[in-house]
């Protein structure tokens, strides 16, 4: 499908879900919990719609929504791992702690596990977030900033899966109804 008639999708469910053409944080995290496992995944969601949220205005306008889907999907490896960057930098100072990257990775572990995503004997969320420092904060200074998270990503395939977020993870959509939630998966 060419990428303009994506667009007019992507406008066309957001008017219909969100017929204001904002979306506040209680919504979506709604949308993203009933389309993925529930209250296991509000922790995540929240991280998403803060990074959906560019202008800080407690709501995401299709405007913010559709430039990170659209970069999501088409945008650079760099590109896509700049608006991951943002994912994990929760305090926004330029800069990702320890502290910052184990919170978002056990709510994506939290969310993995209830989902029945993880493979056999994973790492643990802390585990993960120790490999990742390790490779990455290249100056030891307990912090990785954004050209660390670049550079390290870029030259490491499995960092980079890890760090990338997932555009079927940011799509908006109408909660099922329970009884159709267990007829499509039951």
């Amino acid at each position: 499908m060419k990428f303009i008639e994506q667009l007019k999708e992507i406008f066309l469910k957001f008017v219909i879900e969100c017929p204001s053409g904002l979306i506040a944080l209680h919504e979506f995290q709604r949308h993203f919990c009933d389309g993925t496992v529930g209250s296991e995944s509000a922790e995540y969601a929240e991280q998403i719609f803060r990074t959906l949220d560019s202008n800080e205005d407690g709501v995401v306008d299709f405007r913010e929504y559709v430039m990170a889907i659209s970069m999501l999907i088409e945008g650079s490896a760099v590109e896509k791992l700049r608006w991951s960057f943002k994912l994990y930098d929760k305090d926004r100072d330029g800069a990702i702690t320890k502290e910052e990257m184990l919170e978002i990775m056990q709510a994506v572990y939290k969310m993995n596990v209830a989902a029945g995503l993880t493979k056999p004997n994973p790492l643990t969320a802390e585990e993960c977030t120790n490999r990742i420092f390790v490779r990455l904060d290249k100056d030891n200074n307990a912090i990785i900033s954004l050209e660390e998270f670049i550079e390290g990503a870029l030259d490491d395939n499995w960092i980079r899966e890890m760090l990338e977020c997932d555009p079927s993870t940011v799509k908006v959509g109408r909660p099922l109804k329970r009884d159709t939630a267990l007829e499509t998966h039951g």
